[in-house]
C-alpha cells in the first residue's frame, strides 16, 4: 500500500494515483472503525465495489463521491473550490471608490444654528 501523504502528485502514474484514492477511504474508513459492509451500505453500494475501490481496480467519481458522503468526508473537496482572485490595482480602486462618510438622509430636516 502507498503512503497517503507527502506525495509528488506530477510524478505518479494514473494507476497510482487511482490506488491512492483508494488508500484514502480505506485509511479513514479504518480510522472511524467501519466495516466495509457497513460502508457499502451507507454509501448505496456494493461491498465488491467498496473493495475494488480500496485496492484501486475500479474507481468511479459517483462512487468516490458517495463514499466521501458516507465518512462524512465531502469537505475534502473544497480543495476544487474556485475563487475569484482581486487583483491589486482592482482592489485598490473598489477601496478609493468606498464610501467615507454618510450623507445626510432626506427627511432629515437641518435645525437652524443658534445664533449667539
Amino acid at each position: 500500500m502507498m503512503d497517503i501523504y507527502n506525495k509528488e502528485w506530477q510524478t505518479l502514474s494514473d494507476a497510482a494515483i487511482i490506488e491512492s484514492l483508494g488508500s484514502f477511504i480505506k485509511h479513514h474508513r479504518l480510522e472511524q472503525n467501519i466495516t466495509q459492509s457497513d460502508l457499502a451500505h451507507k454509501a448505496n453500494i456494493n461491498r465488491s465495489t467498496l473493495s475494488e475501490f480500496e485496492r484501486g481496480t475500479r474507481v468511479n467519481m459517483i462512487t468516490f463521491i458517495q463514499l466521501l458522503r458516507a465518512l462524512d468526508l465531502l469537505h475534502t473537496l473544497e480543495v476544487f473550490t474556485v475563487q475569484k482572485q482581486i487583483s491589486p490595482l482592482e482592489l485598490a480602486k473598489k477601496s478609493k471608490d468606498r464610501r467615507q462618510r454618510a450623507s445626510k438622509s432626506s427627511d432629515q430636516v437641518e435645525e437652524p444654528g443658534v445664533d449667539w
